[in-house]
């Protein structure tokens, strides 16, 4: 989140994501930051124990909203 946050104030677009479980961490750090619409990304928790295969699908499954975000931005 801090990465992405950071970065989106730099200039430089990011996509940040974040597991279900830490939405209400990736909220508070975003108003931390001062940026309380900050956008980002949430999927299914947990990935720690999945296997290689079962994370390529999970990152298959987000690249469109990844894309997405993206190209849209913060702003929209």
């Amino acid at each position: 989140m801090l990465d992405g946050i950071l970065f989106e104030k730099l200039g430089v677009p990011a996509a940040s994501i974040v597991t279900d479980v830490f939405e209400a961490t990736g909220q508070a750090m975003a108003q931390a930051w001062g940026v309380p619409d900050y956008k980002f990304l949430r999927m299914p928790h947990p990935i720690a124990n999945l296997t290689d295969e079962q994370l390529d699908q999970r990152a298959r499954e987000i690249v469109p909203q990844v894309v997405s975000l993206l190209l849209e931005g913060q702003d929209s």
